[in-house]
Parts: structure tokens; sequence; C-alpha cells
């Protein structure tokens, strides 16, 4: 048995990024048909000309099984920038091994070394891992609440542009 491997994602690791994306969607029960993720689109945006997302992975027994994918935010009050963790995920025949932890402390590595002011993430009300991050130093932040705005609600306020 090999000894768990944290490293990052590489441009042939696409189709395994979209089948962790796939099992994370299956562990929040959502619809196989959500996730649009596809491993010509993890190749163009994570490894084309203008990366749009990173990824680390966890590797056990030479198998992928973890996935961290994060991209960069800014903070205008700190004046830095900072990472924002979009998913997290481990299978759960890998689940009890450290290997969340691993990614998370490889991806506060990788903030560090970018001199980033804070990791962001969010965490559905119902997930267990929320006592995770809270063991790892994350704290809720009760007085902001997400918003979204997605599909036609983007192209209809974007219609109402000023063209000038």
């Amino acid at each position: 048995m090999a000894d768990p491997l944290i490293r990052p994602a590489r441009p042939e690791d696409a189709d395994e990024i979209v089948r962790l994306v796939h099992a994370l969607a299956e562990y929040e029960n959502e619809p196989a048909e959500v996730v649009k993720l596809t491993a010509d689109v993890v190749r163009r945006d994570a490894f084309g000309g203008r990366p749009r997302f990173e990824a680390l992975l966890a590797e056990h027994d030479g198998a992928v099984v973890g996935l961290a994918l994060f991209y960069e935010n800014y903070s205008t009050w700190q004046s830095r920038p900072g990472l924002f963790l979009e998913d997290l995920f481990v299978e759960e025949r890998a689940r009890g091994l450290g290997l969340g932890h691993k990614l998370m402390a490889a991806l506060a590595a990788v903030a560090v070394a970018r001199g980033c002011g804070r990791i962001d993430l969010g965490v559905l009300h119902w997930n267990p891992t929320r006592d995770f991050y809270h063991r790892l130093g994350f704290r809720h932040i009760d007085q902001w609440l997400p918003y979204r705005l997605e599909g036609t609600a983007i192209t209809d306020l974007a219609g109402r542009a000023d063209p000038r």
C-alpha cells in the first residue's frame, strides 16, 4: 500500500477531475445532468492560455481518489489575493485516511506561497464536513448571505447594459 500523495493536476487528469466532480454531485444528491463539466472543458479552463481554475489531486494506491478545485479571488480590503475552494471531495473508499486534511494543507501552502490573505469556501448546511472545516480553523460568516445570478437572469441584466 503506497502512501497517499497530493499533487497538482495535469492535463492528462481531465477525465479524473470530471469523474470526481460527478461523484461530488451524487454525494450532494444532485442529478448527474447538473454537471456540465467535460474533459475538454477541464483542459481548456485549467490548462489553456487563460486558466480559470486549478486543482490538487489526492492519490492512494496509484488511483486518483480526491480533489480540491480552486481559483484566485481578490480582497480589496486586504489588498491581497485569496483563494476560493470550489470543490473538495474524497471518494468514500478513501475517507478516513486524512486525505481531506492533506488536500486542505496543500491548498493552504499554495495560499501562503502566493501571499493570499484568505481561503473562502461554501458548505451546504446539511453537510457533515462542516465540523471538519471548523476543526481546520474556518469560521462560518453568518453576517454574509450568499446570492447568485445565473442563466437567463444574467443575459436579461446584460441586455440592460449601457452600450456606451
